[in-house]
C-alpha cells in the first residue's frame, strides 16, 4: 500500500529550523546580559574601591568630587544597560519558547498522521486476509455442495 507524505513536513522543518535560530539567539542574548552584568558590577567595584585623597585642596576636592559623580553615573548607566539587556534576553527567550511550541504542535501532527497510515495500512491488511480467507470459504463451499450433488 502506498503511503501518504505528510503534507505540512516543509513547514515543520521550517519550524525546526526557526527553533534552532530562535534557540542560538537565546543563548547569545544570554551572553550579552551576563557580559553586560559582569561589566555593571566591574564600574561597582570601581566606585566602592574608590578612595579619597588624605590631603585635598579645593581644586583637588572638586576634582576627587566630579570623578565620583562621572563613576557613579557610569555605575547608573551600566546597571540600566544590564537590566535592559536582561529583559531584551527574556523577550528572545520567550520567542524561542514560542517557535519550539509550535514545532512540538506540528511533531505530534506528524506522529498523529504516520499512525495513522500505520493503521490503515494495517486495516488494509487485514481486509485482504478477510478476502483472501472468504474468498477461500466461497471455493470450498461450492466444492462441497457439488459432492453432495453428484
Amino acid at each position: 500500500m502506498k503511503r501518504t507524505a505528510f503534507r505540512l513536513q516543509p513547514v515543520l522543518e521550517l519550524r525546526r529550523a526557526q527553533e534552532r535560530a530562535a534557540g542560538a539567539a537565546a543563548a547569545e542574548a544570554a551572553r550579552a546580559a551576563a557580559r553586560s552584568e559582569a561589566q555593571a558590577a566591574d564600574v561597582a567595584r570601581s566606585l566602592a574601591a574608590a578612595e579619597l585623597p588624605a590631603r585635598m585642596d579645593g581644586a583637588t576636592f572638586v576634582a576627587t568630587m566630579v570623578g565620583l559623580r562621572a563613576l557613579a553615573a557610569d555605575e547608573v548607566d551600566a546597571r540600566a544597560s544590564a537590566r535592559a539587556t536582561a529583559e531584551q534576553a527574556e523577550a528572545v527567550r520567550a520567542s524561542w519558547t514560542a517557535a519550539a511550541q509550535a514545532t512540538k504542535a506540528l511533531e505530534r501532527l506528524a506522529e498523529r498522521h504516520r499512525l495513522a497510515a500505520v493503521r490503515a495500512e494495517l486495516a488494509a491488511e487485514e481486509r485482504a486476509a478477510d478476502d483472501v480467507v472468504t474468498g477461500r470459504h466461497g471455493r470450498n463451499r461450492t466444492r462441497e455442495e457439488d459432492t453432495w450433488k453428484a
